[in-house]
């Protein structure tokens, strides 16, 4: 054994002794610690009242239903999408729930230039940020050997993972004179991988690593929620994605296969708890909570979260979606 290998070995026999002791006896401790800080983060709710929030994939979905939470907390809001006739619908129910001034900007997330551009809206239309969600999303469905041309699925990345760097980029310095929030919406993906959402989960996996990261950089300053959803009643979940082909297409049986027989939470309800997680200033919000044993399950057993793929989900998938374009 060479000298960097010994090195190397004798430090892992010093660290992993360490680290099962620490564990031991600070473990239980920070329970109770972490037991306390969430009865008192329960209490303490922030005042969105006046307060101006930045929403992109405003126009459906989770996003939609954000904004109407916020807009019910009498919350300002700009509201960004690509659809412009419904993020004006958007806007106007937004306002008739109680926000006292909702900005539409049709802009697309993927284009650096236009997330400066609808932040810089922002900030002179109020002169100031104070909560920014970064929602807006797209869903790949396929296998890797079913892609017809690998390279058209480079626009899953650009709006799921550099739509929000751009946008955060571009947000950050508001935030920080406000000692604003984040809110970013992954996805259970991003733990479980489920097959089929290769790009789509590795797009919201380097999500959460590049907020768990900016946590540190921007704390305290500016906290960070990130959210993972599981199956919630949205466009993705009723059938739009990005198919084999790289097209966009809306097909029922994406909802069949993707979702199988699972119990979905409505976009509402989840929307709810994430603007009360935001108002907490909570770390992180898993919805439906049940998904929370699984990510247990892929940390301590991945071999049996596999072998259901495997055996099960996978087979299922490839038999429901025989002639799928």
């Amino acid at each position: 054994m060479d000298a960097d290998r010994l090195i190397h070995t004798l430090i892992y026999a010093i660290v992993l002794p360490v680290v099962v002791v620490c564990l031991c006896f600070t473990f239980p401790l920070f329970l109770i610690v972490r037991c306390i800080l969430a009865i008192l983060s329960c209490r303490s709710s922030e005042s969105l009242k006046g307060k101006v929030v930045l929403i992109t994939g405003a126009s459906s979905g989770i996003g939609e239903q954000v904004a109407y939470e916020y807009a019910k907390k009498g919350a300002c809001l700009v509201i960004v999408a690509r659809r412009e006739e419904q993020l004006r619908k958007v806007a106007e129910n937004a306002r008739g729930l109680g926000s006292p001034d909702v900005v539409p900007v049709r802009a697309d997330v993927s284009n650096a230039d236009d997330c400066k551009r609808f932040v810089n809206e922002a900030i002179n239309h109020f002169g100031r940020l104070d909560h920014l969600v970064n929602n807006a999303g797209i869903l790949s469905f396929c296998s890797i050997e079913e892609v017809s041309q690998v390279t058209k699925f480079a626009s899953v990345m650009d709006t799921n993972f550099w739509g929000n760097v751009y946008t955060t980029y571009f947000a950050i310095p508001h935030l920080k004179k406000t000692k604003g929030k984040i809110v970013v919406i992954s996805s259970v993906s991003a733990h479980l991988y489920p097959p089929r959402l290769s790009f789509y989960a590795a797009s919201k996996s380097a999500l959460i690593s590049f907020y768990e990261t900016l946590r540190v950089e921007l704390g305290p300053t500016v906290s960070v929620t990130i959210v993972t959803p599981g199956f919630i009643d949205t466009e993705m979940t009723q059938g739009k994605h990005l198919s084999r082909d790289g097209e966009f297409k809306v097909d029922g049986r994406v909802r069949q296969v993707l979702v199988q027989k699972l119990p979905m939470m409505s976009s509402r309800d989840c929307a709810d708890a994430i603007v009360e997680a935001a108002c907490r200033g909570d770390r992180y919000l898993t919805e439906p909570k049940w998904y929370k044993p699984l990510f247990m399950l892929k940390a301590l057993c991945p071999e049996l979260l596999e072998w259901y793929y495997t055996t099960f989900y996978f087979k299922s998938t490839r038999s429901n979606m025989d002639g799928y374009d």
